[in-house]
């Protein structure tokens, strides 16, 4: 890929031996080249591959190689700019080239070109294809900057570069070769993004939201971050950092973490210490897990930045060369609405119900849910009763789920006291919150029968009865009159 200086020495070596050879009449046969011809044009061709985790032991000499196995990357701009000043036909040309190539600066390639006394001339952009290559045609002889303008986003660009057009043919070191072909390979890294809530019932419970970042293949890494832009449904409450292979890292010394209330951004960004440990553990990746608890019902969706590399920092999410975005992920939550009525569907007041999240508890009345800071929900004046900051039953763990399935939530609602007239529900009843129940309207009707299920009970003190009393206390009062009238015509005779 860099045309190294003790290759351009060899080349330097070969021009002055051929010549040396010429001016002795001891020149190969008439047909060699052993001359760079300033009239000729040539080809450069970029094979943009990305970076395999393992050392290919493939050797770039300017000629095609073989890349069988390899992942070429489209979308990939390089901006190819003649070095001026560099006049490679000639002798002290290539020494010019050769001395640029110790002061050259790949983190400042225009500022230490042109400290060396050189300048960059004009310039031409070529993308790469499906194949990863782009090729530059008809280029003078001369030495060139070659520079990775535009990349896809997480993905890490190589470094510039120069490379000198010809070169010494490497099968033929008295021929120069004008079609040159190199081989920068970048790092491409891809994030991750999980949510776990199957265990929280009630806003305020805990979600965790999982990032899985990769790490550049890169011998040194020059930044390194994680964003995570909560969404303001969502109260932030801790970050742990790890990396999967084990590997120790430790907040304050390898990365530092950052939430901004503002924004409700989370960052964790690794420090020139943690970037040299990411850099010997490529291979594995960083893992960060964001603790948080749900304020607001709806249904929050949740993405998370990755940037790779320092260039990357100043770049917006979703432009080339920018930070990779996970892919989206979702918690939901919701509520029900219900209607309380008697058999004709008159709407009944006076009810109070508990929530449970099994039917055992319902039945028993134990651990019921707080919603509001409340246990208990009367009906309103309407009979109605919404009931809200519930997780949907058909979603958990950001993906849809059925009854039966792990994270399916089912609730139950029991009746604590009925309205006034009417019988208690005599067993739970079980509904779930779903997209729909979280909409306007009446989602469950519940009914209530009136006392002892509508039948009059005989009670003591009732009209029949009342009538035997009368009857009786007069037969009573008859039979003492009677005898107090017979005790007095006893006495008088």
């Amino acid at each position: 890929m860099f045309a190294r200086p003790a290759h351009r020495l060899r080349r330097v070596a070969a021009v002055l031996a051929g010549l040396t050879l010429a001016g002795l009449g001891m020149a190969g046969p008439a047909a060699a080249a052993t001359s760079v011809d300033p009239s000729a044009t040539g080809t450069l061709t970029v094979h943009k591959l990305e970076r395999p985790e393992a050392a290919t032991g493939l050797d770039n000499d300017g000629t095609p190689v073989d890349t069988t196995g390899l992942e070429p990357l489209a979308g990939v701009e390089f901006t190819v700019q003649q070095v001026g000043g560099v006049d490679l036909s000639t002798n002290a040309g290539w020494s010019a080239a050769n001395a640029l190539s110790g002061s050259f600066d790949a983190a400042d390639p225009a500022g230490s070109i042109a400290a060396a006394g050189h300048s960059l001339l004009g310039g031409t952009s070529v993308t790469t294809g499906a194949d990863g290559t782009a090729v530059f045609s008809r280029l003078p002889v001369g030495l060139y900057l070659v520079t990775e303008t535009s990349y896809p986003a997480g993905v890490t660009p190589s470094a510039p570069f120069l490379v000198t057009l010809p070169l010494t043919d490497p099968d033929d070191s008295d021929a120069w070769l004008y079609d040159v072909h190199v081989y920068p390979k970048n790092s491409v890294s891809g994030a991750t993004k999980t949510v776990t809530d199957s265990g929280a019932v009630a806003l305020g419970d805990e979600v965790s939201w999982t990032i899985t970042g990769d790490i550049p293949n890169e011998d040194v890494i020059d930044g390194y971050k994680i964003v995570d832009a909560l969404d303001a449904k969502l109260t932030y409450g801790s970050a742990t950092v790890r990396l999967a292979d084990g590997t120790p890292v430790t907040a304050g010394t390898h990365y530092t973490v950052s939430h901004d209330a503002g924004t409700h951004a989370l960052t964790v960004e690794f420090t020139e210490a943690g970037r040299a440990v990411l850099a010997a553990h490529h291979d594995t990746q960083v893992v960060v897990q964001v603790v948080t608890t749900v304020n607001t019902v709806g249904e929050i969706e949740n993405t998370a930045l990755l940037y790779p590399n320092r260039s990357s920092f100043d770049v917006e999410p979703g432009r080339p060369g920018g930070p990779t975005e996970t892919p989206e992920v979702q918690t939901k939550w919701g509520g029900l609405t219900l209607q309380k009525v008697n058999p004709a569907g008159d709407a009944l007041s006076g009810a109070v119900f508990a929530v449970y999240t099994s039917e055992a508890d319902a039945r028993a009345g134990r651990n019921p849910v707080t919603l509001g800071g409340r246990t208990e929900f009367p009906v309103a004046a309407d009979g109605t009763l919404t009931l809200t900051g519930l997780r949907y039953s058909d979603f958990a763990n950001g993906q849809q789920v059925a009854p039966g399935d792990e994270g399916y939530r089912a609730y139950w609602i029991a009746e604590l006291k009925a309205p006034a007239g009417y019988e208690l529900l005599a067993e739970p009843v079980q509904f779930e919150v779903t997209a729909a129940t979280s909409a306007a309207g009446i989602d469950l009707e519940v009914e209530n029968v009136p006392s002892n299920a509508g039948f009059a009970l005989p009670l003591t003190g009732g009209v029949g009865t009342t009538l035997l009393s009368v009857a009786g206390a007069l037969i009573l009062g008859g039979a003492l009159f009677l005898a107090v009238r017979g005790r007095r015509r006893a006495e008088a005779a």
